[in-house]
């Protein structure tokens, strides 16, 4: 489920869930806790994120050189969409997968900033917009609605060109990595999966 790199490409391991488990990642909860746990598929070990009205994440504090290694590549499967929602809207602010890339404030903590690279229910592939919670965060819809769902897809961005894209900044460094399965603004029920993550230079 990773992609095929070229073999001088550098790279950051964000997870292995199969050598290392959830060491490293910390459980931050909003409303509730979405359940995190890890099971086998295709030979190896994904984590499973189901959640019933609830919103909780894990996050794992890391600095990483967009210089360096400016692409996050990672696999995800939803199992459902969460039906008619407005994801604009904070009674829609909800998602069968999510992966946040996190820029510290510092001990300026409201200028923490945050990309949110989302499975859609209904926005289309491709459409950002401002969190419906904050302005220092925005959404970026990689998949939508019902077309891939139970099927794996594997993403790749380049996450320093997308922060001067979102934010009008050139920025370095990143200071995390999260993944968040959430339904506490609409109420429903969302099963996704997440593959391992990591960071490469090409």
């Amino acid at each position: 489920m990773l992609l095929t790199l070229p073999l001088w490409a550098e790279t950051i391991a964000l997870s292995d869930f199969t050598a290392e488990g959830l060491s490293g990642w910390t459980e931050k909860s909003f409303y509730g806790q979405t359940r995190y746990t890890l099971v086998e598929r295709n030979g190896g070990k994904v984590l499973a994120a189901e959640s019933q009205n609830s919103a909780s994440a894990l996050f794992k504090k890391i600095r990483v050189d967009l210089e360096k290694t400016p692409y996050l590549n990672w696999s995800w499967l939803v199992v459902n969409n969460l039906g008619d929602i407005n994801e604009r809207q904070k009674k829609g602010d909800d998602y069968s997968a999510r992966v946040y890339v996190v820029i510290s404030g510092g001990v300026f903590f409201w200028r923490a900033r945050a990309i949110n690279y989302v499975w859609s229910s209904n926005e289309s592939k491709e459409t950002t917009w401002p969190n419906a919670y904050t302005d220092n965060a925005r959404m970026i819809a990689l998949e939508s609605g019902r077309e891939f769902l139970g099927q794996w897809r594997t993403e790749k961005r380049n996450i320093r060109a997308d922060l001067r894209q979102q934010f009008g900044e050139d920025v370095r460094y990143i200071d995390g990595i999260a993944v968040m399965t959430d339904t506490d603004d609409s109420h429903g029920k969302a099963l996704g999966y997440y593959g391992d993550l990591y960071f490469s230079s090409e």
